[in-house]
């Protein structure tokens, strides 16, 4: 069963989270909203910013890779099944990945 989540999903931070999959939904969404390198002590969590500044063809490819490669990292539940984007209105020119993932979880 595929699930979709993105950065804007974080929402409340809810500690000890009892359910499996929401748990495994909030470490997705805490890692996209978390950029590399800003979280002390674990300066490899989150995800890249090489794609800041860079036309959207080149920003998207990046973040794909980027993507796929903290999830893998910091959430092996998960397996990226898509990625794709949309543009905050507020802010033009940001793109915000929404990823849809399947969930390997033991109950």
């Amino acid at each position: 069963m595929g699930f979709q989540v993105s950065a804007a999903d974080l929402g409340n931070i809810r500690l000890n989270e009892p359910e499996a999959v929401n748990a495994v939904l909030q470490n997705i969404a805490l890692v996209l909203a978390t950029p590399k390198g800003s979280v002390p002590m674990y300066r490899d969590f989150g995800l890249s910013q090489e794609f800041v500044d860079k036309p959207a063809p080149v920003a998207k490819v990046l973040m794909i890779a980027g993507v796929r490669e903290a999830i893998e990292q910091w959430e092996p539940r998960a397996v990226v099944q898509n990625i794709s984007f949309s543009e905050d209105p507020l802010e033009p020119g940001r793109l915000v990945p929404k990823v849809e993932v399947e969930i390997h979880v033991e109950e």
